[in-house]
């Protein structure tokens, strides 16, 4: 039963899509955060140069269980 969850906010990113930036916030967060339950997208960015996107960027909460 999950009682207490901290969360953490994030910025991915990536030169392909925002689905691949959203993925890298999560797989970097969970190289050291145990135990992550959710994520919530709350922004898309993007760089432009030259009238195209060379990168992509998602900001997230990660939410995972509190551990003392």
């Amino acid at each position: 039963m999950l009682t207490v969850a901290k969360i953490i906010e994030l910025v991915g990113s990536s030169e392909e899509s925002f689905e691949d930036a959203v993925h890298n916030a999560l797989d970097t967060a969970s190289e050291t955060i145990r135990n992550i339950h959710g994520l919530d997208v709350l922004d898309w960015t993007c760089d432009v140069e030259d009238g195209k996107i060379v990168q992509y960027r998602a900001n997230v909460k990660v939410a995972f269980r509190y551990e003392e």
